[in-house]
């Protein structure tokens, strides 16, 4: 019963994983600026700094009124507020939602200083209604592996480039999937990268950047619908495309039942 209730929830009127604008996507490396609203579930995070909102993380919409976003961006005491249905962060745009947050659950056993466990689930202060510029992603199954070199596209306001400037557009870049005895080799990234997480990109060429954190890596499955496998984590610190440090991402599949329950809970 509580999966019937769950996946009305998520699915709703327009179902999951569906854009009424499917992007342009395609092997070409490099990132661009994404079809506007053709990734519907991209929400921008926002904190308010002295009376003005700013755009802190990304994060991915997974019903009505739960999205997903990485425990790092959550600061205790901190006023947020949800951006939905954003192309252009400093232009006004019609349908956009913006919505405070009635509960934010950082995972129980996050640990910052190794990064284990980076997701936190958003409740909205009420639920959006579903349109053409906002909707959800479908989850994946819990335990599924992406395979190496599956291709999937991460989804952000974050830099463009090292040190350079942030996206007003929304990006999209296709990052190649690392598959973990890769990603865990000794001149890749090691021992930091658990079971838990996915590793995306490392060609040295287009990986997620700061601003990206939170959101996700998107993966169209057999059906055409696009799922959130990755909630962008960390990467490399001397550069955001630093060859063989991929940009590593809490795997959604290894938290659904803690996603289930939580949802369940508040």
């Amino acid at each position: 019963m509580k999966f019937v209730v769950l996946a009305v929830l998520v699915a709703g009127v327009y179902g999951c994983g569906q854009p009424t604008f499917p992007p342009v996507v395609t092997r070409v490396v490099g990132g661009k600026d994404a079809r506007p609203h053709s990734w519907p579930w991209q929400i921008s995070l926002q904190y308010n700094w002295g009376g003005e909102w700013r755009h802190t993380c990304g994060g991915t919409l997974i019903s009505e009124k739960w999205a997903l976003t990485a425990a790092h961006c959550i600061s205790s005491g901190t006023k947020y507020r949800v951006a939905m249905g954003k192309h252009n962060l400093k232009l006004k745009e019609k349908g956009a939602v913006f919505m405070g947050t009635a509960n934010i659950t950082v995972h129980e056993k996050w640990n910052p200083s190794l990064i284990h466990n980076d997701i936190a689930l958003i409740k909205l202060e009420s639920a959006v209604t579903f349109s053409d510029t906002i909707m959800a992603a479908c989850l994946p199954k819990a335990g599924f592996i992406l395979p190496h070199d599956e291709p999937c596209y991460i989804t952000g306001w974050g830099r463009i480039s090292t040190g350079g400037p942030t996206a007003d557009i929304l990006q999209q870049a296709l990052l190649p999937v690392v598959d973990h005895a890769t990603c865990t080799k000794p001149d890749w990234w090691g021992s930091l990268v658990k079971d838990t997480m996915v590793c995306a990109g490392g060609d040295g060429v287009v990986s997620g950047c700061h601003g990206d954190s939170g959101g996700p890596l998107n993966w169209r499955n057999a059906d055409r619908a696009w799922e959130v496998h990755g909630i962008v984590s960390f990467g490399s610190g001397r550069s955001c495309n630093f060859p063989k440090k991929p940009t590593v991402f809490t795997q959604v599949s290894s938290y659904i039942d803690w996603i289930n329950s939580k949802m369940m809970t508040y």
